[in-house]
This record gives structure tokens, C-alpha cells and sequence, in this order.
């Protein structure tokens, strides 16, 4: 099974989006959060995404899915610091935080691959919200 982890400048938007897919997939899918630094600020924390991923993983990969510019950044530091086995089976998402991590989600419980969780996560960019 696919795990999920949550990268967000803000402890506690990752831990809300965690808690709101918790409830949209099966007991089984590993949600791991990492938001805010090490010392409780705003901000990210390379070691703190690396532990998540490290968490998440189950051996099938691991989607990462980020708020902004700099957890993006953060991530791939996190990746470099990874042993070559995982960071093979692990990739970003360029998705909304809560859409794309509620449709990784669903996706990863039907058992789909890392490349379909992916896809599913970054096709909610393109949700219509609103018809006007």
C-alpha cells in the first residue's frame, strides 16, 4: 500500500489535512504528517519530512504532498538524506495540500501504484469548485 505524507509550513494544516484523509481511506493506508519546523515555528524541517517518509513507508513508495515553495525544498533535501532503496520509491505531487492528499488517499486504498496515486493527486488541481 501506498503511504502518504503531508508537508506543510503550518503543524498543525498537516496534522488537519492527516486527520481529515484519515477518514476518507482504510485503516490500513499509512498518513504521516510533517508540518512546521523541529522547534514549533512556522516553516519546514528536512529531518522532520525524512522520519515522515521513513513512517509512511510500507515498501510500495510514498507520496509526498506539499503546500508551497520551500516544502518543496525541503523535500528534496529529506530525499537526498533517504537511503537510494526509498528514495527510488518516493515521489512529489504538484497538488492542492487537501484535495490532492484526499484523492492520493482514496486512490492508495483501492491499492493503485505510486505512478496512479500520483496521477489522481495531481488531477485536483483542475477541480471546479464553484460553477458560476
Amino acid at each position: 500500500m501506498i503511504g502518504i505524507v503531508v508537508v506543510s509550513h503550518s503543524e498543525k494544516i498537516a496534522q488537519g489535512v492527516v486527520e481529515l484523509c484519515s477518514q476518507m481511506g482504510r485503516e490500513n493506508i499509512k498518513i504521516e504528517a510533517a508540518g512546521g519546523t523541529g522547534d514549533g515555528r512556522i516553516g519546514t524541517d528536512a529531518m522532520k519530512i525524512m522520519e515522515a517518509i521513513k513512517r509512511a513507508d510500507n515498501g510500495d513508495g510514498v507520496l509526498v504532498l506539499v503546500d508551497m515553495g520551500s516544502a518543496v525544498m525541503s523535500t528534496e533535501v529529506a530525499l537526498e538524506l533517504l537511503d537510494e532503496d526509498l528514495r527510488n520509491k518516493v515521489l512529489i505531487a504538484d497538488a492542492p495540500i487537501v484535495e490532492g492528499s484526499i484523492g492520493a488517499v482514496v486512490q492508495a486504498s483501492m491499492g493503485s501504484s505510486l505512478e496512479e496515486v500520483k496521477s489522481v493527486a495531481e488531477q485536483s488541481k483542475s477541480m471546479i469548485k464553484v460553477k458560476e
